[in-house]
């Protein structure tokens, strides 16, 4: 178990430039030339690293562009919808109070053509008593 702990203990080491880890967990000292394939490895992963990172930063600003585009869409078709919607509720009313006024001025109009007759039921029938 100290056998595992020490080789546990021996992957998170940090190895210097000029260090290797072979598999039985020792360290060597590996020569300057063949640790220049390394180096240039190491090169080739941060450029790739480096172009993914460029392509995170990229779709993080289109992303965030289209979220933006998008809230002025809505914003706008709120609007539209909200300006709509308030002028067909005007309409609506304004309709609503025609038809009151249609009917009060049919209610007055009867109300004075059921005077008028009952004046001339009065009318006659003072005609004939008379």
């Amino acid at each position: 178990m100290d056998n595992e702990a020490a080789h546990g203990m021996t992957k998170r080491a940090k190895l210097s430039d000029k260090e290797t880890m072979v598999e039985d967990g020792s360290i060597e000292h590996v020569p300057e030339e063949e640790n220049e394939p390394r180096a240039s490895n190491s090169e080739q992963v941060e450029m790739e690293i480096a172009q993914i990172l460029e392509k995170i930063n990229n779709f993080t600003q289109m992303v965030s562009e289209l979220l933006e585009s998008g809230k002025s869409m809505l914003k706008e078709l709120t609007n539209e919808f909200e300006e709509r919607m308030i002028l067909i509720h005007k309409e609506q009313m304004e309709k609503w109070q025609d038809e009151i006024k249609e009917l009060r001025l049919l209610d007055a109009a009867n109300e004075e053509i059921d005077a008028l007759l009952h004046n001339a039921k009065y009318m006659l029938q003072n005609i004939h008593v008379g």
